[in-house]
């Protein structure tokens, strides 16, 4: 139990700094941190939520692609979602990648994997929209499912076809990466330096200023800003560059091999990277990237590795928001040394204490760091960290970037061995370890503001209620002011509008301020209709995630039914309890939390209060157009001799089932391979109808064996 509330707590302070660092990346254009670090970020947020898949957040950045949409540009809605790559980090990982793929497609070893490798450009991606042969529109990635229209930017580019010689699909998205060479970034960032110190000289005359002047600190940087400039002048005056690599959404497939497509992107005079090449050897392949890389006349940070057949890359399709048919194998980042100026405590919502070094601002990768995780204080003492410090970090292995040691532990001069707080920083109250858990936790509860804070700042998150405006700051000063101390009270606040808006910076002071009230207020009222599996989730129930909250939702359908049925579940064997542990990914750890939940009286209060002012929309059954198995449930059993238990779901799933553990009277059919045992008898005591693996194929429409 300790460990997985350690697991919780590492899970929402990851998700919350790789949200502000995709903020900053993505939409501001001005990351804080190296590509290297932003990695072990995502790769040490995956291994929790693979180790506690009941913790999978909708907002959790493994489940969508990073970035949204700015303002200033038309939004863009894609055909097709733009998705993410998955991460390797040594031959173990494309190893184990590789045997993944195995599994899913049940391929004997002996069946070789070709992949096409190409090399992994840090720019800007975009999708280019053709119809009839002719470009119609282009968009930024943004959040992977909208972008900003940046058509007019994109025409100024050369590597871009304005027409498609024929044969070609009536409609086809193409997906690409718009960069600068190093030397062309080089000779632009000089000339931005120059421009800024010709500002600086015309301030100093109080002369006119004109337009401000940013200096990139890389080239994905400069690209992306050039890219999304208001004036497409701009960026007709910047040399950016175009490699198409992907296809989104087709009216036909026009090939059957990824390697054909670059071939046929390269006959409609797209630009493709010459180094793209089919490989059977990805690590050799890796290693020779990794000796060539720097002589590249462009940045790049890894190499993607994509199966080449494309009736397999469909038949794999995409778990959370990556394809499970490519990864990105990332080089090594490197190390940097700095000073530790401080330790930082910071309180989660459940009162886990957790520390952060301040270091003196060094340059990695790129970027500056001043932050990097210290975990707990056993870490801390085990390293002897101690402040002034000159320390090493790295991005190492699953580990988040992280102090990796001292430096000078030998110097006179050193200070005092740091000693981990005992009263919480945030209220006074005690902070205690109990039994053996590796984490010190405030006593406080709900008197402590920052457990409070953090809980109502779930609630308000993009996967959870999203309510645009109401972030960490906002919250806090609410709060403060005693106005918000539950979600429901956010929707009391209108009542509140005239005392908030004579709050410095709310309604007064700067232009533009007397809107803020009104917005927030505003984005308040549009989320009083949510999607139930966002509801569920923003109640913040112990151990249930994104996935658990979206079967949950889909299961009961509504939260009255999933009410009644909770308190109906306290008894143990009953109907309802049984059911509950028969969802698919819902384990007894999970139904005792949800149980418990629903059991205790002050939260079915509050859940009350909240839902006199939002109604969860109910799910209806998944549209699977003429599916056999649209809302039916189905249970596998048996060992499957054609398809991996995870492809058969994936497709059950997909035509609209819903896909469970156990034979029960609800149950609608029961698919048996070999060696089914007590699942296939009960289903025959039952009287559910059983399916043999050939009728479950020729039902789902996989090609006869």
């Amino acid at each position: 139990m300790s460990d997985h509330i350690q697991a919780e707590e590492e899970i929402a302070r990851l998700i919350a700094a790789i949200l502000h660092h995709d903020r900053l990346y993505y939409e501001a254009d001005a990351p804080e941190v190296s590509d290297a670090e932003y990695d072990a970020l995502m790769r040490r947020l995956r291994a929790l939520e693979a180790e506690n898949p009941d913790l999978l957040r909708p907002d959790s950045p493994t489940q969508k692609v990073s970035g949204r949409a700015v303002e200033g540009f038309a939004k863009s809605r894609h055909l097709a979602p733009m998705l993410s790559l998955d991460n390797a980090f040594g031959e173990e990982d494309f190893t184990e990648f590789a045997a993944r793929i195995r599994r899913f497609l049940s391929l004997p070893e002996t069946e070789p994997l070709h992949f096409i490798a190409e090399p992994k450009i840090d720019g800007l991606s975009v999708n280019l929209l053709y119809e009839r042969g002719r470009f119609v529109k282009g968009a930024t990635r943004g959040d992977g499912i909208e972008g900003e229209d940046i058509t007019p930017n994109l025409l100024t580019l050369k590597d871009l076809p304005r027409e498609l010689p024929p044969p070609f699909p009536d409609l086809i998205e193409i997906r690409g990466e718009v960069f600068l060479d190093r030397a062309d970034f080089l000779t632009f960032r000089a000339e931005q330096e120059r421009a800024l110190a010709e500002r600086e000289a015309r301030k100093a005359r109080g002369a006119k200023l004109g337009p401000a002047v940013t200096i990139p600190v890389n080239p994905r940087n400069a690209a992306a800003g050039s890219l999304r400039q208001l004036d497409a002048s701009i960026t007709a005056s910047r040399p950016l560059k175009l490699f198409a690599y992907a296809m989104g959404q087709a009216s036909e497939v026009p090939t059957d091999t990824h390697e054909h497509w670059l071939d046929l992107l390269r006959r409609w005079g797209f630009s493709v990277n010459p180094l793209s090449t089919p490989v059977t050897d990805a690590a050799e392949f890796q290693r020779k990237m990794a000796s060539e890389r720097a002589a590249l006349a462009y940045e790049i940070d890894g190499v993607v590795y994509k199966i080449d057949r494309l009736d397999w890359q469909a038949r794999l399709g995409f778990v959370g928001r990556a394809p499970r048919w490519a990864i990105a194998w990332k080089f090594p980042a490197e190390q940097a040394r700095t000073k530790l100026l401080a330790i930082e405590i910071q309180v989660g919502r459940t009162g886990a204490l957790t520390p952060r070094a301040v270091m003196e601002p060094v340059f990695v990768g790129g970027v500056t760091v001043t932050h990097a995780t210290l975990h707990n204080e056993d870490e801390i003492a085990r390293k002897d960290v101690r402040i002034g410090d000159t320390i090493t970090l790295q991005r190492a292995g699953d580990v988040i970037p992280q102090v990796v040691g001292v430096v000078d532990a030998d110097r006179p001069d050193r200070g005092p061995a740091y000693q981990f707080p005992t009263i919480c920083p945030a209220c006074g109250s005690h902070a205690v370890r109990e039994n053996d858990d590796v984490v010190r936790r405030c006593t406080g509860g709900l008197i402590c503001p920052a457990q409070t804070v953090e809980r109502l700042k779930h609630f308000a998150s993009r996967g959870a209620m999203d309510i645009e405006g109401l972030g960490e700051e906002n919250i806090i000063q609410l709060h403060e002011e005693g106005l918000v101390k539950s979600p429901a009270d956010l929707f009391r606040l209108k009542d509140h509008a005239e005392r908030m808006r004579q709050w410095e910076g709310w309604g007064k002071g700067a232009k533009g301020e007397a809107k803020k009230v009104s917005n927030l207020l505003a984005a308040i009222e549009s989320r009083r209709r949510v999607p139930l599996e966002r509801f569920l989730f923003g109640l913040g129930i112990r151990r249930i995630g994104a996935q658990n909250a979206k079967l949950l939702a889909r299961h009961y359908h509504s939260i009255q039914n999933l009410r009644a049925r909770m308190l109906e579940a306290r008894i143990i064997g009953s109907e309802a309890r049984e059911e509950l542990g028969s969802i698919q990914g819902v384990g007894p750890s999970i139904a005792t939390e949800l149980v418990e939940f629903f059991a205790e009286r002050h939260n079915l209060e509050a859940l009350d209060d909240l839902l006199r002012y939002v109604t969860p929309e109910e799910v209806a059954d998944l549209d699977a157009g003429d599916s056999p198995f649209a809302g039916k449930a189905l249970v596998f059993t048996g060992t499957l001799e054609t398809l991996s238990r995870a492809e058969a779901e994936a497709k059950a799933e997909a035509m609209g089932a819903k896909v469970t553990k156990s034979v029960s009277k609800k149950t609608d059919f029961v698919v048996v391979g070999a060696d089914a045992g007590s699942k296939a008898a009960k289903a025959t005591e039952l009287g559910v109808r059983v399916l043999t693996e050939a009728e479950f194929r020729e039902m789902a429409g996989f090609p006869a064996t």
